[in-house]
C-alpha cells in the first residue's frame, strides 16, 4: 500500500474535487491558496501529508498558465513535504493542441508541459480523452488516460433511433467509429479545410445523414466553429436533427454564441472543466459528471487494482 489517501483540490474545478471525494466516502485535504500583491500564488497543504498517496485535482484549463503554475507549486510543496506517491488528475490536458513542431522554429508545448510537472514532483498522472494519445509517451512515468466513453455513451443510448456519429473532420474518424460500433449507429465524416488557427470552413459529408439523428462527436469545443459549421452542413444535407457531444467544454471566446445560434438541439459535454452557469443559459448545454469515472480510477490506483477495466 501508498500510505493514506489524500486528496488535494487546486482551485480550478473544485466542484469536480467535492464530488470525487463524495464518491470516494472521503474528504478534501485542506490547502492554502492564495496569490500575493505582486500576483505570485502562495500555496501551503495544512495537514501532514508524510508517508501519504496523494491525488491532486486540476484540470490546466483557462486561465490556463495560472492553473497550470499552480498545480506545479502543489507538486512542488508535496513532495517537500515527503507525501509517499504523488499524482496529478489533470481531467482537462491544457496545451496537448501544441504535441508537435508545426513550423521551423516552434516549441513542443506538450512535451514541455510534461517536463515540467515530472521535475515539480508529479510521480504519476490521471487524464481524460488525451487530445493525442502519444502525448503518454512524452512522460517517463504512468499515466492513465482514461476515456469519457463509458458516460457519453450511457446518455446516447437514451436518444431516439436512426442515429449516425459524425466525426467533424477526418482526424476524428477513429473516434466516431469506436462510438458508433458501440451503438450498432451509422457513421459519417465531414470533409473539412482550416483556413486559418481557430478557424474552419465544413465543405462536404462523407456518408448517409438524410433523415437521420446526427451526433457530432469530438475530444473537445473551444471556439466552437468546426462542430458549428459541421451542424450547418449536416442540415443542408437533411439530417433530421443535430446533436453535439464532446468530452471538454473549453468554450473559448465566440463558442457560446456560435453553439446558440447553431441547428443544435442539444450539446452534451461532461464537467472535465467547469462550465459556468453563464454558459449555460442558452438552454441547450447538458453537462454529465465524469467525477464517478475519476473516484473508480484514483481508487484502483490506491488499491493497486487493475485500471484498463475502466475501458470495458
Amino acid at each position: 500500500m501508498n500510505g493514506e489517501l489524500k486528496i488535494i483540490s487546486g482551485s480550478a474545478n473544485p466542484s469536480l474535487s467535492e464530488a470525487i471525494c463524495d464518491h470516494l466516502g472521503s474528504r478534501l485535504t485542506p490547502c492554502l491558496r492564495e496569490m500575493f500583491s505582486d500576483g505570485e500564488i502562495r500555496i501551503e497543504i495544512q495537514d501532514n501529508v508524510r508517508g501519504c498517496d496523494v491525488f491532486v485535482v486540476q484540470p490546466t484549463c483557462n486561465p490556463v498558465n495560472f492553473n497550470f503554475m499552480e498545480l506545479c507549486l502543489m507538486l512542488d510543496a508535496l513532495k517537500r513535504a515527503s507525501a509517499r506517491r504523488i499524482t496529478a488528475v489533470i481531467p482537462y490536458y491544457g496545451y496537448a493542441r501544441q504535441d508537435r513542431k508545426v513550423s521551423p522554429r516552434a516549441p513542443i508545448s506538450a512535451k514541455l508541459v510534461a517536463d515540467f510537472l515530472t521535475v515539480a514532483g508529479m510521480q504519476r498522472m490521471i487524464t481524460i480523452d488525451l487530445h493525442a494519445g502519444q502525448i503518454q509517451g512524452f512522460f517517463n512515468l504512468p499515466v492513465d488516460n482514461i476515456y469519457a466513453a463509458p458516460i457519453l455513451l450511457e446518455e446516447l443510448r437514451h436518444r431516439k433511433e436512426d442515429m449516425v456519429m459524425v466525426s467533424p473532420d477526418a482526424g476524428g474518424t477513429e473516434r466516431a467509429r469506436a462510438y458508433a460500433k458501440r451503438l450498432g449507429a451509422g457513421l459519417a465524416i465531414v470533409d473539412k479545410r482550416r483556413d486559418a488557427p481557430n478557424q474552419a470552413q465544413a465543405m462536404n459529408v462523407i456518408g448517409e445523414v438524410s433523415g437521420k439523428t446526427c451526433v457530432v462527436m469530438d475530444d473537445m469545443i473551444d471556439t466552437a466553429g468546426t462542430i458549428c459549421q459541421a451542424a450547418k452542413v449536416l442540415m443542408e444535407h437533411g439530417a433530421k436533427e443535430v446533436i453535439a457531444c464532446a468530452t471538454h467544454p473549453v468554450l473559448s471566446g465566440p463558442a457560446i454564441d456560435r453553439l446558440c445560434a447553431a441547428p443544435f438541439s442539444e450539446v452534451i459535454v461532461t464537467n472535465t472543466l467547469p462550465v459556468p452557469e453563464e454558459k449555460l443559459k442558452c438552454g441547450k448545454i447538458k453537462v454529465l459528471s465524469v467525477a464517478g469515472l475519476l473516484a473508480k480510477c484514483i481508487h484502483n490506483v490506491h488499491t493497486e487494482s487493475s485500471v484498463s477495466v475502466l475501458f470495458v
